[in-house]
Parts: C-alpha cells; sequence; structure tokens
C-alpha cells in the first residue's frame, strides 16, 4: 500500500505549485512529493519549501517513499527522531510520572548544555530520554547482577526502542554506548557523553538540594567538583544558585 500523502489520487489543490529559484528569481514547479527540484535558468537545484519530512523520522519506509532526502534534511530527520523517542519513553514508563518527570528534566538540561557544547543533539538527546529506560537495578543487588545492568552490557530496552523507529545505526551505538558507560561509573571525553553525563548530574543535584538544601559553600563545591563541562557548570550555577 502506497502512503496515501504521496498518491496523487488524493491529493488536493496546490499540490502542484510554483517556488522561487533562490538563485534567480525564476519560477520552478514542484509537486508536493519532490524533495528537491533543479531551477532549468541557472541549473541551481534547491529542496521543496512546502515539503512535511515529520514522518520521515520514524517510518522504516522513509527511503522507499521519499528516495535519498537532500543534503541537510538528514540532520533534520535525526532532530525529529527525538521527539519520537520522547513519545516512546512516556509510553514505556505509563503511569510512572516520577520517572517520565526525571527523564524530561534530564533531556531539557541535556538540551541547554548541548548547544552550548555544540554537541550532536540527536545522540544527546535520545540517550538522555533513554538514560533509566531499562529499570534501577534490583534494592539491595549490585549492578552487576541487575537485568540490563551488568557493566558492558547493552541497554536492550533503548537499543529495541531505536531500532524500532529506524534510527542510524551509528547513532544506536553511540547511544547506548553513552547510556552503558555512564552506568559504569566511567567519565570520557567525548562531548555527547560529557553532556549527558552533566545534564544527569544537574537533574541529581537539584533533587537532592530540594530535599536538603545546601548551604551555600556545599553547593559550589559540589557544583565544582560534579560536572564534566564548563557548560554544565554554568547552568548548574544559573539553576541552583542565580534563580534562588
Amino acid at each position: 500500500m502506497r502512503c496515501p500523502g504521496q498518491d496523487m489520487q488524493y491529493w488536493k489543490p496546490g499540490a502542484i505549485f510554483e517556488s522561487n529559484c533562490p538563485q534567480c528569481g525564476h519560477a520552478v514547479e514542484f509537486f508536493k512529493d519532490d524533495t528537491a527540484r533543479k531551477c532549468v535558468r541557472c541549473g541551481h537545484r534547491f529542496v521543496n519549501p512546502q515539503m512535511d519530512f515529520g514522518c520521515a523520522a520514524y517510518c522504516p519506509y522513509a527511503e522507499q517513499c521519499l528516495g535519498t532526502l537532500p543534503e541537510g534534511l538528514a540532520a533534520q530527520k535525526e532532530n525529529l527522531l527525538k521527539d519520537r523517542v520522547a513519545v516512546e519513553m512516556k509510553r514505556t514508563f505509563r503511569n510512572d510520572f516520577k520517572r517520565i518527570g526525571r527523564a524530561g528534566r534530564v533531556a531539557r538540561y541535556a538540551e541547554r548544555i548541548g548547544k552550548a557544547e555544540r554537541g550532536n543533539l540527536a545522540v544527546i538527546l535520545s540517550a538522555a530520554y533513554l538514560l533509566d529506560i531499562d529499570g534501577p537495578p534490583a534494592e539491595g543487588a549490585p549492578d552487576a547482577g541487575a537485568a540490563g545492568h551488568s557493566i558492558g552490557a547493552v541497554p536492550t530496552a533503548a537499543h529495541e526502542i531505536l531500532t524500532r523507529l529506524g534510527a542510524r545505526e551509528d547513532l544506536i551505538a553511540e547511544v547506548c554506548d553513552i547510556i552503558t558507560q555512564h552506568r559504569s561509573g566511567r567519565t570520557g571525553d567525548p562531548v555527547n557523553f560529557q553532556t549527558v553525563h552533566d545534564a544527569d548530574a544537574l537533574e541529581t543535584l537539584e533533587s537532592e538540594h530540594k530535599q536538603r538544601p545546601f548551604d551555600a559553600g556545599e553547593l559550589a563545591a559540589r557544583i565544582e567538583r560534579s560536572f564534566l563541562t564548563a557548560s554544565g557548570r554554568l547552568a548548574a550555577r544559573e539553576t541552583l544558585i542565580a534563580s534562588r
């Protein structure tokens, strides 16, 4: 079955339109399912300005339907992926609003720090949303004995969700590596890992500070030693000190 959005029998007026070439201004005709067209006057090839690529972030038939995405829109596809990951996180946690809230806060801080550190937000936010998706270790049991939490083990639920959403293999591998490395307590140099680490550290420190407020000196010391990036320390100061 063909996607209704791409089947011409379902098209409405306006599905075929003209757009001016950004280089020479010549009118170029587009069908709604054209990803890009070349201007017959100057030869400049440009992206369909009215095309919605939202479904391409999660549809397993995106390449068959749309073909190879134009340069620049592959990045847009990855950016859209994070929204689907957030939906899957909520679906997995169901009514566990405490865990949903924590994942949302970690992701919010990760986006803030990731932008400042110029990291890959598709990787960073996917890892932030899925950081605790396999569940905490059983109470009183060591990490190595908890399903999905043994050091070096693949975070199975995160891997399954990203695979189902059609994420690239290298993105899946990096997200799972970040989650595994974070669980092991190791630290690393890659900015994407450091960003997720700092977002989780900020959410944890904020929760502890709400339960038992630290004095100014202790809070400053915790901020100084808990974060791997300058952007993480700045976000912590702005969140926990400047806002009070």
